[in-house]
């Protein structure tokens, strides 16, 4: 019961985290407009995502155009959008063997530590994936801080963390947590299958003892 309710809430919170990977990659929200000091265009705000930058005026109006080329982005865009691909990829994956490979999924014709093995991949893949994301999402917020406090950088030009990166953490913390699970379930079931299978000692005294009380009952029931 216990390790059938752990199964689905790992499936679930891996769900969520597949989920926000998806999300997390298509929004537009990974750089935002800051304003400070002399920017006070505040009616007018920038979004600049992996794949479009968005224009939206005083929240009625928003424009948003795909960029021209890959080469445009910089270089932490342009690396974030094939981490990102590929942590939306290994969720997937790693959903869809959690689901074959968790208990109630399972054939009845199928052995119990070949699903056990199933769940250790999904959790690794998890894991994975979550690292993956975790990745690109840390990355553009360290170049985004840096950039802000870089007296260098022009005013007009200086971003503030979006939407997309919170919901990136969440995401990834979604992932290694539905990781950790499987692997935690499959290692205390390793634990509890060897203890179950283990056989009892054999003695030979209390298997000497055993045989004599056979043998005179035996004969008792012989001279009756």
């Amino acid at each position: 019961m216990v390790s059938g309710a752990l199964q689905v809430a790992g499936l679930l919170i891996g769900g969520i985290g597949m989920i926000g990977t998806f999300a997390v990659t298509g929004m537009p929200q990974w750089r935002v407009s800051a304003f400070i000091e002399h920017n006070i265009i505040v009616f007018e705000t920038i979004w600049e995502g992996l794949w479009m930058h968005c224009i939206r005026q005083a929240n009625i109006r928003m424009q948003c155009k795909v960029y021209d080329s890959v080469l445009a982005l910089s270089a932490d865009l342009q690396a974030s959008r094939g981490l990102m691909c590929a942590g939306s990829a290994l969720s997937s994956l790693a959903f869809l063997v959690a689901a074959v490979g968790m208990k109630c999924t399972r054939c009845r014709q199928s052995s119990w530590p070949a699903n056990g093995y199933i769940l250790l991949m999904a959790g690794l893949l998890f894991i994975l994936s979550g690292a993956i994301t975790l990745i690109p999402v840390c990355w553009v917020a360290n170049t985004i801080i840096k950039d802000f406090y870089n007296p260098a950088v022009n005013v007009a030009q200086k971003r503030e963390l979006g939407e997309a990166l919170y919901l990136g953490w969440v995401a990834a913390f979604c992932l290694l947590a539905a990781g950790a699970i499987f692997c935690c379930f499959c290692r205390c079931c390793e634990k509890t299958r060897s203890y179950g299978y283990s056989a009892p000692p054999h003695h030979p005294l209390h298997s000497q003892h055993l045989h004599r009380t056979t043998e005179s009952s035996y004969s008792r029931s012989q001279y009756v």
